[in-house]
């Protein structure tokens, strides 16, 4: 299932760092695209996370460095796209509840506790860990648990060739993403050939758990969000 839009969501506030967010990432990886292979190859591995390294210096400035600089790296147009794509449509309501010095310091926690945990888990490797993902994930599990009335418009894929759309409530769309992250990131686990790279299974639903987490957290003091929604 593919987001498209969410259909009932309002906001009250114009969601700026969202969107600086999604034009940083942007302006990101056009410098990305500048670079030839074996520079960026090069880049990637000083600039992001990479697992096999991380015990060596896991309390430094460099290495705080790392996290933040991993979450605006990305491996292709497609990976870029896909992360933008859940930013853009999930973003702009968490960024309206959480407030944007709050939304910017749970976005960057949720990032390092993603990548964080990624690199635990498969802390052998030594391939850089990089996108916004984790942050990202953190966003959507905010999101399942203070919107679950929203509804959003989802594409599916018939045999590679019929392209529908469905209205589905949040709950069922997130959690149906969230399950697929865990059981694939289950399954994941010890498979050598993420060595080559692969999808950050393990940061996405460590960034998930955060993120409801967090929610939680805030609502036991800032109470649930008024129903902006239809």
């Amino acid at each position: 299932m593919i987001p498209i839009k969410t259909t009932n969501a309002r906001t009250d506030h114009v969601p700026y760092l969202t969107y600086g967010l999604i034009i940083a990432n942007i302006l990101v990886f056009l410098w990305e695209t500048t670079l030839p292979p074996a520079a960026l190859r090069s880049s990637l591995y000083n600039l992001a996370i990479v697992p096999c390294e991380l015990g060596n210096n896991l309390i430094s400035g460099e290495t705080a460095l790392d996290f933040l600089r991993s979450m605006f790296l990305h491996g292709d147009w497609l990976h870029l796209g896909g992360n933008m794509l859940f930013l853009w449509i999930f973003g702009s309501n968490i960024e309206d509840y959480y407030g944007w010095r709050i939304f910017a310091l749970f976005y960057v926690v949720g990032g390092v506790v993603a990548a964080l945990v990624q690199a635990l888990v498969v802390s052998n490797l030594c391939i850089p860990v990089i996108g916004a993902s984790g942050a990202i994930s953190a966003i959507l599990g905010s999101y399942i648990l203070l919107y679950p009335g929203i509804k959003v418009r989802v594409g599916v894929v018939f045999f590679r060739f019929f392209f529908q759309t469905f209205l589905l409530p949040v709950w069922l769309v997130l959690g149906y993403w969230f399950a697929m992250q865990l059981i694939n990131g289950w399954f994941s686990l010890g498979i050598e050939t993420l060595g080559e790279g692969g999808v950050a299974f393990m940061a996405h639903v460590a960034g998930f758990i955060f993120g409801a987490v967090f929610a939680f957290g805030i609502t036991l003091f800032k109470g649930l969000p008024p129903k902006t929604y239809a």
